[in-house]
């Protein structure tokens, strides 16, 4: 029988969508990037210092809510923009008008070549289910339910604390460790009892933040000492890593 390959004490399972689950984190980093170029160049002239969608991604954007990457991004080149309000037009610079760009493109992009879920991710959400783990999801973005869906693995999952759930219950986003408490409290699990799975630094925060009983960063990228500095108590390329056979 295969088993999931986690501390004894562990039981429940907390997982980041984009990166973690689905192969989504790419779109929303080349979305960024267009965004930040297109606002940057006509910000200071055709000389700008575009996006790097590696180090800026990972720094200033990766895992946090919308409105908080762009404004650490934004912080990061000294630049400083009005909020706005959270319907502006995606032609708006404005905090919300850029992410509301971005958001437009991400969904243009996943409408046009769908959702792919990495098979490790969904080997190992099933075996921890039939291991008897409980299992949520948590993540920042606003489109999370549908992204599960369009990846037909929505009902891996019995708890969703997403970037609507998020607004609506006034939570903050990552690096806080709220929302990960807040999926802990919902599938009835104290945190030293969960595992945190998370491709961001800003996620790693939030799983050390939160005293999770064990913290698994998901290198996708190359940032495998990052994630370590930052909290992870194991790296594993794919979560399949995480398998192991029970020779019982």
């Amino acid at each position: 029988m295969t088993m999931p390959c986690l501390p004894t004490v562990i039981r429940a399972c907390l997982f980041d969508l984009d990166g973690v689950l689905t192969r989504t984190a790419v779109v929303h980093a080349a979305a960024w990037k267009q965004t930040f170029d297109a606002f940057l160049e006509r910000h200071d002239g055709p000389s700008f210092r575009p996006f790097d969608r590696v180090a800026d991604y990972d720094a200033y954007v990766d895992g946090r809510p919308r409105a908080d990457g762009v404004r650490t991004f934004l912080a990061s080149r000294g630049i400083e923009l009005p909020e706005g309000a959270a319907d502006d037009p995606p032609d708006k610079d404005t905090v919300h008008g850029l992410g509301n760009r971005k958001n437009a493109l991400v969904l243009a992009k996943i409408r046009e070549e769908g959702v792919e879920a990495y098979p490790g991710s969904v080997r190992f959400c099933e075996v921890a289910r039939a291991a008897g783990l409980r299992t949520a999801v948590v993540s920042s973005s606003a489109n999370c339910r549908d992204v599960l869906i369009a990846a037909g693995i929505e009902h891996l999952f019995e708890v969703r604390i997403d970037g609507v759930v998020a607004a609506e219950r006034k939570l903050p986003g990552k690096p806080h460790p709220d929302t990960f408490l807040e999926a802990a409290r919902e599938l009835d699990t104290a945190p030293d009892a969960a595992a945190v799975f998370e491709d961001a630094l800003a996620g790693m925060d939030a799983g050390r933040a939160g005293h999770f009983g064990h913290v698994v960063g998901v290198d996708r990228v190359g940032q495998a000492d990052a994630l370590r500095r930052h909290g992870a108590d194991v790296v594993v390329r794919d979560l399949a890593e995480l398998l192991e056979e029970d020779a019982s």
